[in-house]
């Protein structure tokens, strides 16, 4: 096996049971749909991913990570050109993350650095004494790492599937209710019934869910909360700003630029 191979299949058997694989990934880049037996932890170094499985989306900017249970059916588009770091791990390793469910995951400072530090050590060979420490330390950070609460769920209807993807294409339109509905011709209070039923969410909900999701990665990458606001369809910073913080109990200035741990800016 290559000593760095951007095949995926060649991590799954290997004799470390945390291999990591670097590769670079073009602006709309479209990964379809796949499955690994090996969990993954999805890591940008630089650019937004957005990954999605049957039942849910995740916008996963720097600084983030999605923790992918091994045989999860899951795709992933790029936002923007990606330097992707995954980490290919067996699941008894890391049998304290999430079996059945995908979760995205604060990145800290040293993790990123053992992500970088993996994805330079050779994966046919049994682990050194180096590798098995960044190994230790990995898992180690895996399990006190904070899980963001920015899953986008997904609807199994194929009519409210196909509109919620074109929502998150455009989460700054402010079609109304009806007007959506219109688009899958169904009523008002159809396509209602049909976010609640499917998603849990009424669809001013939902659609603020996917909105907090996309700031959250605007905000990490430095976009100012105005901008932000803007891009988002919000009349105002402070309008935005009132709904990140019911949200998340947190004003967005903690954010920009930085992890949930940041001073305020």
């Amino acid at each position: 096996m290559p000593r760095r191979s951007t095949d995926a299949a060649d991590y799954q058997d290997v004799p470390s049971p945390v291999a990591a694989m670097p590769k670079e990934f073009a602006d709309g880049h479209h990964i379809l749909p796949h499955r690994h037996r090996r969990a993954q932890v999805v890591h940008a170094i630089t650019g937004t991913m957005r990954l999605a499985t049957e039942s849910g989306a995740w916008v996963v900017p720097p600084r983030r990570a999605v923790w992918v249970p091994g045989g999860i059916e899951h795709e992933i588009r790029m936002v923007g050109p990606v330097s992707m770091r995954t980490l290919y791990i067996e699941p008894d390793a890391a049998s304290f993350m999430p079996a059945v469910r995908c979760v995205v995951i604060e990145v800290s400072a040293l993790l990123r650095e053992l992500i970088l530090a993996m994805g330079k050590q050779p994966v046919e060979e049994r682990p050194d004494r180096r590798s098995e420490a960044m190994i230790g330390l990995i898992l180690d950070e895996l399990r006190r790492a904070a899980e963001l609460p920015v899953a986008i769920k997904l609807p199994s209807d194929p009519r409210l599937r196909a509109l919620c993807r074109e929502m998150l294409d455009d989460l700054a339109a402010e079609d109304t209710l009806e007007a959506w509905a219109e688009r899958i011709g169904a009523s008002g209070r159809t396509l209602a019934r049909l976010f609640r039923r499917e998603t849990g969410l009424s669809f001013g909900a939902w659609r603020q869910q996917a909105r907090l999701a996309e700031a959250l990665s605007r905000l990490s990458e430095g976009q100012s909360i105005a901008a932000v606001a803007g891009a988002l369809g919000y009349d105002s910073p402070s309008a935005f700003a009132a709904m990140f913080r019911r949200a998340l109990g947190k004003a967005p200035s903690r954010y920009v630029g930085h992890g949930p741990s940041a001073q305020p800016a």
